[in-house]
């Protein structure tokens, strides 16, 4: 129906990328379009956050363990893409 649009549920979702093919107006975006849009709303997560924080050593100290958030949230990626590799050797018998 006119004015309706499709959302992809991404608790449901398992990757396979079919949605891309599917959908006649391109308006899946792919994961890696996705990254200026995510650390948009990371930023602004970070802005209002910091707005609880009344000194300037208090924003210092905010953002020190938002960049802690982030690293440990890097370290998790980077230790999952790793577990990833090992699925695919495992499987290609290496």
């Amino acid at each position: 129906m006119k004015g309706e649009k499709a959302e992809i549920d991404m608790n449901k979702c398992i990757r396979c990328g079919k949605c891309h093919d599917f959908c006649p107006q391109n308006a899946v975006i792919h994961d890696s379009e996705r990254i200026p849009m995510e650390v948009e709303k990371n930023l602004k997560k970070t802005r209002d956050l910091m707005k609880n924080f009344g000194t300037r050593e208090e924003r210092k100290a905010f953002l020190e363990r938002m960049e802690r958030h982030f690293n440990k949230e890097k370290t998790v990626a980077e230790r999952s893409i790793e577990k990833i590799k090992n699925l695919m050797k495992g499987e290609n018998g290496g």
